[in-house]
């Protein structure tokens, strides 16, 4: 079965979803994952696509134009006194342009809580045809492969799934293994790059490197190939955000490259 790979937002979080599916069919790209849940992050642009309806258009039009598709949508994050209905919009907008999974994070210490939230987010989500994906953030509070899914097997939701980031996956330092032990129904889609050998001791620079300077797959210390050995075959959502790359080579060489050494490495190594 061919690979298939998408473009996610914090890659190009410069350019409108409607600039970045350009940028993504030019460089090959089957998919891209766009994130319309504004968060309020320092520096962070607003692409709430709810709420702006000419940049809504736009998108349609680009993904119209392109015959690219939507994947995904993010960030879903479970904090604490959170309404999860605050994100139907976003889910609206979601399933109108064709996504079929919402990406969730845990950022609240209560465990019962984060558990009957991501439960009632699956079940917004239901009726839109999507799965609710549960990414571990390594400086987040569900941080690990074991701990995510003890929070699906809790909500017991038929559309629940694990989203596995290679990045936190090597920070977080989770066990090949354990990847056995996951339902292979729970796998919908996965984070592609790669990261400097050592793991960093602070949560600041953690941080940096998941927001700022992620490497090219194939040109760090994580054994990517390992990983995915020991998960079914779905799409790949490159998630390498580099913001000095991006600053010399320009959005879309970046997005290119991005697409280009993923494949030559999984060609590589996991066979064409």
């Amino acid at each position: 079965m061919k690979r298939q790979f998408s473009l996610a937002h914090l890659t190009v979080l410069g350019c409108t979803p409607a600039e970045m599916t350009y940028i993504a069919a030019r460089a090959g790209y089957d998919f891209v994952s766009l994130r319309p849940i504004y968060m309020g992050l320092p520096d962070e642009p607003n692409y709430a696509l709810a709420e702006n309806k000419e940049m809504l258009r736009q998108t349609k039009k680009a993904l119209d134009y392109t015959g690219i598709k939507l994947h995904d949508i993010e960030l879903a994050r479970i904090y604490d006194g959170l309404d999860p209905k605050k994100y139907l919009p976003a889910m609206e907008v979601a399933a109108e342009l064709g996504a079929c999974c919402v990406l969730s994070s845990i950022w609240t210490s209560e465990r019962n809580f984060a558990i009957e939230r991501y439960a009632e987010l699956c079940d917004l989500a239901k009726p839109f045809g999507m799965t609710v994906d549960l990414e571990f953030v390594t400086w987040a509070n569900v941080t690990n492969l074991k701990d995510a899914m003890d929070v699906l097997r809790s909500a017991n939701r038929e559309n629940c799934g694990i989203m596995i980031d290679t990045l936190h996956f090597n920070r977080s330092r989770v066990a090949l293994e354990e990847l056995d032990q996951v339902p292979r129904e729970w796998f919908h889609f996965a984070h592609l790059c790669d990261a400097p050998q050592e793991i960093p001791t602070t949560k600041e620079d953690l941080i940096h490197t998941g927001r700022d300077e992620r490497l090219y797959v194939g040109e760090g210390g994580i054994d990517i190939a390992a990983i995915l050995k020991r998960m079914p075959q779905i799409p790949y959502s490159i998630e390498l955000p580099h913001l000095a790359n991006v600053k010399e080579l320009g959005c879309a060489e970046h997005a290119w490259r991005c697409l280009q050494t993923a494949k030559d490495y999984l060609d590589a190594h996991l066979g064409a």
